[in-house]
């Protein structure tokens, strides 16, 4: 196939911004930001990715129905979750806004669009065995970097099959796009003053190996992108085995804190949080129905979140979660929150 000359691809280009301009005719503002994103990073000298990539990187904007309906298929997942491990004995809790919903709402956050659960690396092991013969592959599909050759993120997600919620600067990695819960899995942190600050700083450079691909576009640092150019080749497989490795070294013994090493914690347990929340469990009420979170959730929140029973201001009572699309799928999921 012959390559398209530079007039040609102007043409094209030219074409493009017209075509825009007509379905933007009654939305200039959007017409705008789409020539002041062009104008932003210099003349296009491949204006049909440029294009591609405009219209890919528009944030979808949620709706209270869509909220609501969101809410309902990841509650879903949660209680096949929740199946297996209790049919297996596998030890977790609700983590995050969950867990704060869990204790402060009995249910969703109002605002919150998604659910986190969070188990030991030796819990997710069994767990992962456990769904090969147990989780309905129909509805739901276990997603690590292990089951998806394309997933790079180092935590799970259990997915639900024929629907779709793709994040921004997501949507060329070709993974499973599902509506998804998260699955965060833990491992030790050294205690050694020296040593916890360098495995703080591998985690750091690990988690950006992984989103390398994504922050190679999304990044609007010049300098920044050219690093995750760099990081970006570095082959998927070859860092989750540093991460591996990682785990594998500090789990040898108990340690005072606990860390997943691929998310970022806020600055004030920015090296992980009480390992001695982990202990026990207890069975906590969410949206009518019963699933465990830690006994001492009072040292977990507050160590997260410090004052964890007053509201946000309202202007921050809002969905979080990034998106650029979102397709439910036609499935009838009101049944869920009623069995």
């Amino acid at each position: 196939m012959e390559r398209l000359s530079v007039r040609a691809k102007k043409d094209i280009f030219c074409l493009q911004v017209i075509h825009l301009a007509w379905v933007f005719r009654y939305d200039v503002r959007r017409f705008v930001s789409f020539v002041a994103f062009q104008i932003s990073d210099s003349y296009p000298k491949k204006p049909i990715e440029r294009l591609d990539r405009y219209i890919m990187e528009q944030i979808y904007k949620i709706s209270d129905v869509e909220l609501k309906r969101l809410q309902e298929v990841e509650f879903e997942i949660l209680i096949e979750f929740d199946r297996i491990c209790r049919k297996y004995h596998i030890q977790y809790s609700l983590d995050g806004g969950t867990l704060l919903g869990a204790v402060r709402h009995k249910g969703f956050i109002p605002w919150d669009d998604d659910i986190d659960v969070i188990m030991l690396r030796q819990e997710y092991f069994r767990f992962r065995r456990a769904c090969k013969r147990e989780m309905d592959h129909e509805r739901f599909f276990l997603q690590d970097y292990r089951s998806d050759p394309n997933y790079r993120w180092g935590y799970a997600k259990i997915r639900r099959n024929g629907t779709e919620l793709l994040r921004p600067g997501q949507e060329r990695l070709g993974q499973h796009s599902g509506i998804y819960i998260d699955l965060f899995v833990v491992d030790n942190v050294p205690d050694g003053y020296l040593s916890r600050r360098l495995h703080h700083l591998l985690c750091f450079l690990i988690r950006k190996a992984q989103y390398s691909p994504v922050g190679r576009y999304r990044e609007k640092n010049f300098f920044l992108r050219g690093a995750y150019c760099l990081l970006s080749r570095i082959p998927r497989d070859d860092v989750f085995h540093v991460r591996n490795w990682l785990a594998a070294r500090t789990n040898r013994r108990r340690t005072q804190l606990i860390s997943h090493y691929t998310f970022e914690y806020p600055k004030h347990c920015r090296y992980g949080l009480p390992r001695k929340c982990f202990d026990e469990m207890i069975e906590m009420e969410f949206e009518g129905k019963m699933f465990f979170g830690f006994k001492d959730y009072d040292c977990y929140l507050s160590t997260y979140y410090g004052d964890y029973m007053s509201l946000p201001p309202k202007e921050k009572q809002v969905p979080h979660l990034e998106m650029t699309r979102l397709r439910f799928g036609g499935q009838n999921l009101e049944a869920c929150m009623k069995d």
